[in-house]
C-alpha cells in the first residue's frame, strides 16, 4: 500500500507515547499463558459441534474415532512442523511470516488476503454462533431458536470481545486462564457422564453403539476428506501461538514446550469426550442434534444439566476472545509489510493494542454473520486454510534446502514435514468433487487478490488523489484511537 507521509500530529503523539517506553507490542505472555492460549483457541466451539459433522460424512462410529485420533496426530506433527518455523523466523504473523520468507511477497499478501476475507472472519462468525446456540438452546427445548436471535447473539458477543481486546491485551490474555478452567471442566463432565452411562449401561451399551462399529463406514474419499475437515476444525488453533511471537517471553523455549504440553492433551481429551458422546446418544440422535453437549447433558444430569450450556457458552466465549487477540496480530503485521492500508499498523498510546486492526477484523466477522449455516461455514474455511498450511509446510521444506545455515533452535526430523505435507495434499485435493461450490469460491477469491497485489501493493506510482485519500484515512484512525506507528 501507499507510504504514509508523516503530519505534525504523528510527532505530537510519538513523544506521548514515548515518554517512558517504546511503542511496540509488549512481551507479556509466559508459558501458561501461551499453553491457555492454545487450548483457548483449539478448545473454543468444535468439540461441541463438529462430532455431528465428523459422524455425518464418516458413516460410522468406528470411522469416527479413527477420524478423530487422526487429527490430533496431524495437529500434533503439524505443530511440530510450526515450532521449527516459529524458532528460526521469530516473528509474528505465522503463516504470512514464513510463506514470505521462503517465496516473497505476492504469496504472503495472498495468505494475508485470504486470512483477513476468507477463514478468520468465518471462523470468528462460526465461534459466535456456536455460544449463541448454546445460550439459545435451553430456551427454545423443543424447537430451533430463530435465527435472527442466534446471529444477534452472536454479533454482541463479538463486538463486546473486540472492545475487550482493544482494552488490554493483559487482561484478555489473563482471562483465558479461567476460559480454560470452564472448558476443561464442560468436557470433564462429559467426560464423567459417558464413565456413568458406561458403568451404568453395561453390556446394553457397549451392543448398541459399539457392537458393529464399521457398518455404515463412507468409502468415498472425498467424503472421508470432508470428515476430516470437519475433525480438523476442532483442532484449529495449534499454530495461532506463532501468531503472536514478538508478544511471548522467551519464544525459543516456551512456543515449542507450550505445544509439546496442549496438543497430546487435547487429543486424549477429544477422543474420550466422542466415545462419551456415543455412550450416551445413539449415532441418529447425535445427527439429528445441533447442540449436542445440551442433549448429552439432559440426558445424563437431569436438573443440573443447564450447567453444561453455560459451561460450553464461556468456552467457545473464551476460544472467541482468543482468536479475535491473535488473527488480529496477523492483519496489524501485514498493514506493517506494507500489504494492507497503513493505518492498520496503529498502536494506540496508552493501551499499546492494534485498535485499528481489531476493529476492522471486528466488523468483517459480523458480515460473515449473514448467513447461521454453521456446517457450510466450516467447510468454506477449512479448505483454504488448509491450502495455506501446505504452502507454510512446502515453506519449511524449501527452506531446509536454500538455507541449511539458517539458525533452527529446533529442527525435526525431515520425516515429519513430508508426511505432513502428503496428508495435507491430500486433504486440500480431494474435496474437490464433494464440495465444488465452496472449493470454487475459495480460489475464486485468492485468485482476486494477484491483481489487488499488483495495483495496490506493487505498483509504485500511484495516483495522487488515491495517496492523499490514504493519507485521510491514516489521519482519521489516529485521531480516532489515539494511536501511533510502532518503532
Amino acid at each position: 500500500m501507499a507510504e504514509h507521509v508523516p503530519s505534525s500530529g504523528d510527532s505530537l503523539l510519538h513523544q506521548e507515547g514515548t515518554k517512558n517506553e517504546r511503542v511496540k507490542l509488549k512481551k507479556e505472555l509466559g508459558l501458561l499463558e501461551g499453553v491457555a492460549i492454545i487450548i483457548g483457541i483449539i478448545v473454543g466451539s468444535g468439540i461441541f459441534i463438529s462430532p455431528k459433522g465428523v459422524l455425518m460424512e464418516a458413516g460410522s462410529v468406528g470411522m469416527s474415532m479413527v477420524v478423530w485420533s487422526l487429527c490430533g496426530f496431524l495437529s500434533m506433527i503439524g505443530a511440530l512442523c510450526y515450532a521449527e518455523l516459529g524458532t528460526s523466523i521469530p516473528k509474528s504473523g505465522s503463516d504470512y511470516a514464513y510463506i514470505g520468507e521462503a517465496f516473497g511477497s505476492l504469496p504472503s499478501f495472498l495468505y494475508l488476503w485470504d486470512a483477513v476475507f476468507i477463514f478468520v472472519p468465518t471462523t470468528n462468525a462460526i465461534m459466535g454462533l456456536t455460544v449463541a446456540n448454546y445460550l439459545a438452546q435451553p430456551l427454545f427445548p423443543d424447537c430451533s431458536p430463530p435465527d435472527t436471535a442466534l446471529r444477534l447473539i452472536a454479533a454482541v458477543c463479538i463486538t463486546f470481545l473486540t472492545w475487550l481486546n482493544c482494552y488490554s491485551t493483559k487482561i484478555t490474555s489473563s482471562l483465558q486462564n479461567v476460559f480454560m478452567v470452564a472448558k476443561l471442566s464442560a468436557l470433564g463432565l462429559v467426560i464423567v457422564g459417558g464413565c456413568m452411562a458406561f458403568a451404568y449401561g453395561g453390556d446394553e451399551v457397549g451392543a448398541i453403539r459399539f457392537k458393529d462399529p464399521w457398518e455404515g463406514t463412507s468409502t468415498d474419499p472425498g467424503k472421508l476428506a470432508v470428515s476430516f475437515y470437519q475433525g480438523i476444525f476442532s483442532y484449529a488453533g495449534w499454530n495461532y501461538l506463532n501468531f503472536m511471537t514478538e508478544e511471548l517471553k522467551d519464544p525459543y523455549r516456551n512456543l515449542p514446550r507450550a505445544i509439546y504440553i496442549s496438543l497430546p492433551l487435547i487429543t486424549t481429551i477429544y477422543v474420550l469426550a466422542n466415545l462419551a458422546y456415543l455412550s450416551v446418544l445413539s449415532p441418529s440422535a447425535m445427527l439429528s442434534s445441533d447442540a449436542i453437549a445440551v442433549s448429552f447433558s439432559g440426558i445424563m444430569f437431569g436438573y443440573l444439566a443447564p450447567v453444561m450450556p453455560a459451561l460450553i457458552a464461556i468456552s467457545a466465549l473464551g476460544g472467541l476472545s482468543c482468536h479475535i487477540m491473535t488473527s488480529s496480530r496477523l492483519c496489524f503485521v501485514g498493514a506493517r509489510n506494507g500489504h494492507f492500508p497503513d493505518f492498520l499498523s496503529l498502536l494506540t498510546v496508552d493501551k499499546m493494542t492494534p485498535t485499528p486492526s481489531l476493529v476492522f477484523m471486528g466488523a468483517l466477522s459480523l458480515v460473515y454473520l449473514c448467513t447461521s449455516d454453521i456446517y457450510r461455514l466450516i467447510d468454506y474455511a477449512a479448505f483454504v486454510e488448509s491450502m495455506f498450511i501446505l504452502w507454510s509446510i512446502t515453506a519449511l521444506l524449501w527452506l531446509r534446502w536454500k538455507q541449511p545455515n539458517l539458525e533452527r533452535p529446533i529442527k525435526i526430523n525431515l520425516l515429519i514435514p513430508v508426511v505432513f505435507l502428503l496428508v495435507c495434499t491430500f486433504l486440500v485435493f480431494l474435496p474437490l468433487y464433494v464440495r465444488p461450490l465452496e472449493v470454487g469460491m475459495g480460489l475464486l477469491i485468492t485468485a482476486c487478490g494477484i491483481p489487488v497485489y499488483y495495483v495496490f501493493v506493487a505498483w509504485r506510482s500511484k495516483p495522487r488523489t488515491f495517496t492523499e485519500a490514504l493519507n485521510e484515512l491514516f489521519t482519521f484512525s489516529q485521531k480516532l484511537f489515539i494511536g501511533v506507528k510502532e518503532e
